[in-house]
């Protein structure tokens, strides 16, 4: 890839995604059209949206704990496993951002690794840890929970708190935190134009969460991240 993807190669690195609750079966349709158009590389919707249909090479994702993160681990555990027998490929799941805010790290990665152990590999688990509501010192213990658990990606944020979304600053203080573990990093959350993905990107960002891709892709500028 060239030091600054064009919107092609920016389209291979989003999930496009609808996670609003009010969300309706002709709705997630219509993503996955959209997605397949655009070439985007997954579809993320909520778990009670599945099964889907979708063309062989898009993945589906799903969340789970989702937004809030305040479910036992045995629930989110549930959750991903029926989400897996469902179709999707990949979880993304939010993790007790209290107990991140508090030091808890110790808690943090049991949570994470009772949905690993739920949702073995090839499954692909992204962990969310709000990164607009943890000091940075919390946002390294939560990433190194992350690795310590045995996820695949640490993901800035839900799109849904009130702290805000993705910064470039987040994401590459994530990137150095897992990056000799071979984690990746994703970045969603305020991602609403091909400026902003690319500042993700360059950040050490390899995935990306939009809900606008659309107009992200077309560079409008107008893309409508509504969470995620």
């Amino acid at each position: 890839m060239s030091n600054t993807p064009d919107a092609r190669q920016v389209a291979a690195m989003i999930d496009h995604t609808l996670l609003k609750p009010e969300a309706t079966t002709a709705d997630v349709e219509k993503l996955i059209a959209e997605a397949a158009e655009l070439g985007t590389y997954s579809v993320c919707v909520s778990p009670s949206m599945l099964p889907v249909t979708v063309p062989a090479d898009l993945k589906v994702a799903a969340v789970c704990g989702f937004p809030s993160g305040k479910h036992t681990s045995a629930t989110k555990a549930a959750e991903a496993a029926e989400a897996v027998r469902h179709g999707a490929d990949e979880i993304d799941m939010v993790i007790d951002v209290g107990a991140a805010s508090e030091g808890a790290f110790d808690r943090v990665e049991a949570d994470i690794a009772a949905v690993r152990a739920a949702v073995p590999a090839p499954t692909v688990l992204k962990v969310i840890i709000e990164s607009g509501a943890l000091t940075d010192d919390s946002i390294v213990g939560a990433c190194r929970a992350a690795i310590a658990a045995g996820a695949d990606f640490v993901k800035t944020s839900t799109g849904f708190h009130p702290a805000g979304g993705a910064t470039a600053h987040a994401v590459a203080l994530m990137y150095r935190t897992v990056a000799d573990s071979g984690l990746a990093v994703k970045a969603s959350g305020g991602v609403r134009t091909l400026a902003d993905a690319r500042a993700m990107i360059a950040a050490g960002a390899t995935r990306l969460g939009v809900s606008g891709s659309r107009a992200l892709l077309s560079d409008t500028g107008n893309g409508a991240d509504s969470g995620y």
